[in-house]
């Protein structure tokens, strides 16, 4: 069940539309065992969402969306760490991801708006006054080249030709 609880989590982490029929066929299991190991991953937290992944620079005409990647350096609280400054950040609407992290920065949150002012007025409103905050560093994503493994457009440049004198 662990091998096929693998093949799974890779299987759908690749495309999240296949079917359980297609599942089962990939990976050799049946359609009730494929069934089964999928919501038993689900209700052990492991496939937490499944969803699709958006390349917002195609869509234009649609409304594209404006996205940062903050890094925070906070002073852990006793006794509680960074939980408390995750359980508060998370909840706002704009944080699409926030994680934990090593290096010269404790958080990084990605945030999402639909204009630059809104991820500034998100800094200036609702993350700059959070107690025991030091430092917030605000990068904007201007392009996206791959996306969770998956690169966004191919190139279309040309590839230079040799020239011989």
């Amino acid at each position: 069940m662990i091998e096929l609880k693998n093949q799974l989590i890779e299987l759908l982490g690749e495309n999240a539309r296949y079917s359980y029929e297609q599942l089962a066929s990939i990976t050799g299991a049946s359609v009730e065992q494929v069934k089964d190991a999928v919501l038993s991953l689900e209700q052990d937290g492991i496939i937490v969402k499944y969803s699709a992944i958006i390349n917002n620079e195609a869509m234009d005409e649609l409304g594209s969306k404006v996205q940062a990647l903050i890094e925070v350096k906070v002073a852990p609280q006793k006794l509680k760490g960074f939980d408390n400054y995750a359980e508060e950040l998370y909840s706002f609407k704009e944080v699409q991801s926030l994680y934990l992290m090593s290096g010269t920065f404790d958080l990084a949150i990605f945030v999402e708006g639909k204009k630059i002012t809104d991820i500034a007025k998100f800094v200036s409103e609702k993350l700059s006054i959070i107690d025991g905050i030091s430092s917030v560093q605000t990068h904007f994503i201007l392009k996206k080249y791959k996306i969770e493994g998956h690169i966004t457009k191919k190139s279309d440049e040309h590839m230079r030709q040799m020239v011989q004198a």
